[in-house]
């Protein structure tokens, strides 16, 4: 399985806390797999793990708003079933993941908004926090050198299925209400059996433009390898769309590739064999 945590500007001195977070990140994932559990588990694990590390923007330690509230955003995908749930806009729910799985398991809808979001996942069982306690002292400061994007993982299992899940605190100072791609099918993420699963960071209208994630997925299925599929989203994203951002993709044999064109991507690959946790620069795949 792989990890990131958000393409962007980080400093120096968060890196030992962003290496802690992307490895144990995968190593909640890898013991959801390990354990014979789905590939959803396990990046629903990885990335509820990400959410309650307040290094990342996501979950607890969110970006704010220009009026200082968090507004967070998921996207979980199940690549056996073509399945999602999403919620967008919510400010009262520590693991957004945790809702939009909960919304994925008992559908048919995929993407619930805001209040009426938060609504849907207290019915279904999630406890609902204040937005204060989501809020940190260093965003509050917008202390320089915290990332401003996105997490996300992407995971195959034992049965060969593949599971993507993204998840923001969105944009330092967004206006309230704005949606960027992490909660869009095929656009913050995606996720066919047939081909590989990605996880997008970055520029969100950028990414929408596009609607990158599919388009990465589909040059899988064309047969472009993984890497060269991560290379390719991020000159098209460049390129075509003018944005900055990373992705992580995964593909149906275990084949995978990273790129960003952003100063730095944190991100991380675990299987049997090994752990590796980086630190990802410019546009090298």
């Amino acid at each position: 399985m792989l990890v990131h945590g958000g393409a962007g500007a980080w400093d120096a001195g968060y890196l030992p806390a962003v290496r802690a977070g992307i490895t144990a990140a995968l190593e909640a994932g890898w013991e959801q797999l390990s354990s014979g559990r789905t590939a959803v588990d396990a990046v629903e694990a990885a990335v509820a793990a990400l959410e309650d590390d307040e290094t990342f923007n996501a979950g607890r330690g969110s970006c704010l708003t220009s009026d200082g509230r968090v507004q967070m955003d998921a996207l979980i995908m199940d690549g056996a079933t073509l399945d999602a749930g999403a919620v967008a806009c919510v400010e009262r729910l520590r693991n957004p993941i945790r809702a939009a799985r909960a919304l994925l398991e008992h559908g048919p809808h995929m993407l619930f908004v805001g209040p009426d979001a938060e609504r849907a996942a207290e019915q279904l069982g999630l406890e609902l926090c204040h937005n204060a306690e989501l809020i940190t002292e260093r965003r509050r400061l917008d202390a320089a050198g915290a990332a401003q994007d996105t997490v996300g993982a992407v995971a195959l299992d034992a049965a060969g299925n593949l599971a993507c899940a993204t998840s923001t605190g969105g944009m330092t100072g967004k206006p309230p209400g704005r949606v960027g791609d992490s909660p869009l099918v095929g656009c913050g993420g995606y996720a066919d059996n047939q081909a590989g699963a990605v996880s997008m960071t970055g520029w969100g209208e950028s990414i929408m433009r596009l609607v990158l994630a599919k388009w990465t997925v589909d040059r899988l299925l064309a047969g472009v390898s993984a890497g060269d599929a991560a290379r390719l989203a991020i000159e098209l994203l460049k390129d075509r769309a003018r944005g900055s951002g990373g992705l992580i993709v995964l593909d149906r044999e275990g084949r995978y590739g990273a790129a960003c064109n952003t100063p730095m991507m944190p991100w991380g690959v675990r299987n049997a064999e090994r752990t590796l946790v980086e630190e990802l620069q410019g546009e090298r795949a």
